[in-house]
């Protein structure tokens, strides 16, 4: 049997273990099973072989991959872009200050007058907490009421390509790196994931990716330790879907104020800044009210705050605390969603030490060549019944 064959039929059968239809969005991991995650996996690694053998996995003869970015990317607007391209889609990216949106077109009629010949449709909306994740629905929803009332030929498969509350394609991409990194899914059961804090020069950055990895990795039996100083926390619904997640998978999800506990003996770290929860709340408020003296003085608020935790870096000796079993700490995983605060490089403190990211630089870089595929993954398996039919047709 063919390495592409071989492929196609754990695709299968991954796809039959969610009942072979169409997944239809992706907006938080929290709301799919663990089949339907797995199946995610699968599709992204058949993908990604197929692509190093040099088979086509043109499954699309024309149509759209429309995009809808509110805020800054590189990764993640490539990988999209990336991910479209593999699959035989063109990219349109809509300019929401060029469109009628800027003139009061409604949700309702952008999400269908995009849509008319488009198979995927990604979202990046995190600047406003409690409005990302309500604003994909909202698309979603109309969506949905465009094919009900005809307007709509097929339902385009919405992704999230990050929001307030979950970055599924990162947190994926994330996955399939540790899986295999570590040898499987099933081999990170007990390990240790350390998703920490760690100091920036800047506010204001999102809370989705340690939300997106804490509610993901405790899903698969891992250790996930959470650390970060006190009134840093995430929005606690969130903590609490971890903490039910590790119950039912028979893993931990523990949070300490203490950084060199989170590392110690962890077999992985994820040290990365965010804003707390309370301050991402009057930041939102205050940008909805366009006050910028008010969004200025709590910056500098802010700023001060992360002043006061300077100390909660990724340096050498917090790496030398990692790693167990037999185990030297050199082989402790780091990782970081980029772009990482790196101390004497692109800040004169931050994140992580300039010797420890470029130790582990590569890795990163590695971690991140997941999201194309996981991306590609999302859009064949929202818009095909049997994602692997539809591949070898083309072999």
């Amino acid at each position: 049997m063919s390495d592409a064959n071989s492929g196609l039929d754990r695709l299968s059968a991954a796809t039959d273990a969610v009942g072979g239809r169409p997944a239809g969005d992706y907006l938080r991991t929290w709301d799919r099973s663990d089949a339907e995650l797995r199946a995610v996996l699968a599709a992204s690694s058949v993908l990604r072989e197929r692509r190093a053998a040099g088979l086509s996995s043109k499954v699309f003869d024309s149509g759209l991959a429309v995009s809808i970015f509110r805020d800054h990317s590189t990764r993640t607007r490539f990988s999209y872009a990336s991910a479209a391209n593999l699959l035989g889609l063109a990219v349109q990216e809509l300019d929401e200050e060029k469109s009628q949106v800027a003139h009061g077109e409604t949700v309702r009629e952008t999400a269908n007058m995009i849509s008319f010949l488009t198979e995927a449709l990604g979202i990046r909306d995190d600047m406003y907490l409690g409005a990302g994740h309500t604003y994909m629905k909202e698309v979603s929803e109309a969506l949905d009421g465009g094919v009900a009332e005809g307007v709509l030929p097929q339902r385009p498969a919405l992704i999230n390509l990050q929001c307030d509350e979950d970055h599924p394609t990162q947190s994926l991409a994330d996955l399939g790196h540790l899986a295999q990194t570590f040898g499987g899914l099933d081999a990170l059961r007990g390990k240790k994931l350390a998703m920490t804090w760690a100091y920036s020069p800047s506010y204001g950055k999102p809370l989705s990716v340690p939300q997106g990895v804490i509610a993901l990795m405790t899903r698969f039996g891992m250790e996930v330790s959470l650390a970060y100083p006190e009134g840093y926390n995430l929005i606690p619904e969130i903590e609490e879907v971890a903490r039910r997640n590790a119950v039912e998978s028979a893993g931990s999800f523990t949070v300490t104020h203490d950084m060199d506990d989170a590392f110690d003996q962890a077999d992985i770290v994820y040290p990365k800044s965010w804003a707390p929860f309370a301050v991402m709340g009057r930041r939102t408020d205050l940008l909805r009210a366009g006050d910028r003296d008010g969004l200025k003085a709590l910056e500098q608020e802010c700023l001060g705050e992360n002043e006061r935790h300077i100390d909660w870096e990724c340096t050498e000796d917090r790496m030398r605390r990692t790693g167990r079993n037999g185990r030297t700490a050199d082989e402790a995983l780091y990782m970081h969603c980029l772009p990482a605060d790196i101390s004497g490089v692109s800040c004169d403190r931050g994140e992580v030490a300039a010797s420890v990211f470029e130790r582990h630089r590569l890795a990163t870089y590695h971690e991140a060549s997941h999201k194309p595929y996981v991306i590609a993954a999302m859009m064949l398996l929202g818009r095909f019944d049997s994602p692997a039919e539809a591949l070898g047709d083309l072999s």
